[in-house]
């Protein structure tokens, strides 16, 4: 008796760890909201690379004559600005930007680049927070022009990423011009076992 007492003792103790480690292989399943943030921290990353990498003489390239085309520098801040409207209105927040016109007062690589660190900082507080439930809820934004509208929050955050890739579009143009690889055609490390 006292045998099967001391097998039932470890099996149960030995059962929780059974649990845990059968849990560890297992995966949660992909969410929305998290793939929603994966594409942002990889926005995030080719951005801030490729403004740290751009030479300072180049922030004041624009790629053509036009004079309403933006300088590298200007895209950078035009990023800015447009994480900290859309990220504060996605966490329901006063925008910390709101009065400034960065493209106008902004020029030296140095400032440009803490700026731009600071949005995308700002920003992961409304990534890092999102939830499929949270990001399916509707908000009440004011656009750049006035327009009031409502958005789903995950729809707010999303067209941040997308705005954000279509700005790194036009500065991976300008890099290009000036024969500076961007940060997202740079080669990749191998990966093992290929």
């Amino acid at each position: 008796m006292k045998k099967w007492i001391v097998l039932a003792s470890v099996l149960c103790a030995a059962m929780p760890l059974a649990a845990q480690m059968g849990q560890q292989g297992a995966q949660a399943p992909p969410t929305t909201a998290a793939f929603v943030r994966q594409l942002y921290l990889g926005n995030q990353r080719n951005i801030l690379a490729s403004g740290n990498k751009m030479p300072e003489e180049f922030f004041g390239l624009r790629p053509g004559s036009q004079m309403e085309v933006r300088t590298f520098g200007q895209h950078l801040l035009h990023v800015a600005t447009f994480n900290f409207l859309w990220c504060s209105q996605a966490k329901g927040e006063k925008n910390p930007n709101e009065g400034h016109s960065l493209e106008k007062e902004l020029t030296a690589k140095a400032d440009i680049m803490k700026v731009v660190g600071e949005s995308f900082a700002y920003c992961e507080g409304a990534y890092n927070a999102l939830t499929d439930a949270t990001g399916a809820e509707i908000v009440t934004i004011t656009q750049e022009n006035g327009q009031v509208q409502q958005r789903p929050r995950m729809g707010l955050l999303i067209l941040n990423v997308v705005h954000n890739n279509e700005v790194y579009g036009s500065m991976v143009t300008t890099m290009r011009i000036k024969d500076v690889v961007p940060s997202s055609s740079e080669p990749r490390p191998a990966q093992p076992g290929r």
